[in-house]
């Protein structure tokens, strides 16, 4: 059984050297004498790359050979490496991918055809870089009804908040400087605005609830308006701001989903994940909560990943390696304004007595947050547990004061 990647950027190049130096070891765990690296399909060229040799331009050539049994997917984006996946897929070669945005899409449709040509299509390294998540959920915690399950999916953000949290550097300071460590991009959209952080949670959220959830079902909001001011105020409440993918299972077999930055109090072990790092926590009713830290990006991290999988179906080549879900649907995923929160809410006003007076009058009792060097006529607030329709409505009535900042809390 031979070996073919599709995609020679940060994570393939990373696949490739890692089937080469630790051939003897691959080997050796996966029981194929004969898995080694013998095409990587590649638009640009790379004179004097150790692997020059191996790299092809067409397609077809991998599509078309009997030896590849396995092809990995680290192309990214949507195009070709959906078309190309679903392809290998149909010609019985089993896939393994790195590429959130094609499995967090595509993934129903895939795993069903992957069960059909009795073939397998994992992808332990879309979600959480090098931390083992995937494969924990659906067989170490398989005996769970999970619950819950909620994370720091994005270690560019969650190094940027850092950055604001122990730094105190602005939103646009933190992330030049994630730019030129590397860790974001020169666009950093996606990773700002929440959108990688939504594809992770709800290939999670398939995986723990077992019913697709789409990316465009996730209310996904990111960290671009958290202003220095609700970090300190975080810090005098006792604890700290982090960007929060999280998934819920409902009694009535819906689930409720989001992606938005949220208050994590000081005692979570949420709280306490800085830099590039992720964490993911899983509660199931067995276990109650368990958590997942580590590197969630990055060339090898990511790569060892996709490299286990790759011995895992080299492993088993008699038989698939099963991961399933069913579809979703419109009504599956429920309304995020009706999971009922408590919140941070930061304000402005010109009259100071009045504001006050006026948010007892509609929130009732409140938490008021202090925070060193404020602004004349800046005021903030924790509210009660209500609906997020209902928090919402009464924002929109408060006349006496302008409301700047609406964070959720958690209770991770």
């Amino acid at each position: 059984m031979k070996v073919a990647i599709m995609g020679y950027g940060v994570v393939g190049s990373g696949v490739a050297e890692l089937l080469n130096k630790n051939r003897a070891n691959i080997i050796k765990k996966s029981t194929q004498p004969g898995l080694d690296l013998k095409y990587i399909l590649e638009v640009k060229d790379f004179p004097g790359d150790p692997n020059e040799g191996l790299i092809i331009k067409d397609f077809e050539t991998i599509l078309n050979d009997s030896e590849v049994g396995i092809v990995v997917e680290t192309m990214g984006g949507m195009s070709p490496a959906y078309e190309y996946t679903l392809a290998c897929l149909k010609a019985g070669k089993s896939v393994v991918t790195s590429n959130k945005e094609v499995v967090a899409a595509k993934g129903y449709e895939l795993l069903k055809v992957a069960d059909q040509m009795n073939v397998s299509y994992l992808f332990e390294a879309s979600v959480g870089g090098g931390i083992p998540i995937i494969r924990p959920i659906n067989q170490c915690l398989a005996a769970n009804e999970i619950k819950e399950i909620a994370g720091i999916l994005n270690g560019t953000t969650n190094f940027i908040l850092t950055r604001m949290i122990n730094d105190a550097m602005s939103f646009d300071d933190a992330l030049k400087l994630a730019q030129e460590k590397g860790y974001a991009e020169k666009d950093p959209t996606a990773d700002v605005e929440g959108h990688d952080a939504c594809r992770k949670i709800c290939i999670l959220s398939s995986l723990s609830f077992g019913r697709h959830v789409y990316p465009e079902q996730v209310y996904t909001e990111g960290i671009t308006k958290i202003d220095l001011a609700d970090v300190e105020y975080a810090r005098t409440w006792g604890g700290a701001i982090k960007l929060i993918g999280r998934a819920k299972k409902l009694d009535d077999g819906r689930i409720t989903a989001m992606v938005s930055p949220a208050l994590v109090e000081g005692h979570s072990q949420l709280a306490g994940v800085e830099g590039v790092f992720n964490a993911i926590l899983v509660r199931g009713d067995a276990t109650g909560d368990v958590v997942f830290y580590g590197r969630g990006a990055g060339k090898m991290p990511t790569a060892s990943a996709v490299v286990a999988d790759v011995i895992d179906i080299a492993g088993q080549c008699n038989s698939k390696k099963l991961i399933a879900w069913e579809d979703g649907g419109d009504d599956y995923v429920a309304d995020y304004k009706l999971t009922q929160t408590a919140a941070y809410i930061r304000c402005q006003t010109q009259n100071m007595v009045a504001a006050l007076k006026e948010v007892e009058s509609l929130f009732g009792q409140t938490q008021p947050l202090t925070r060193q060097d404020a602004l004349e006529g800046e005021f903030a607030f924790i509210t009660g547990l209500m609906a997020e329709k209902d928090l919402v409505g009464l924002m929109e009535r408060l006349t006496s004061a302008e409301v700047l900042s609406f964070i959720r809390i958690t209770d991770y």
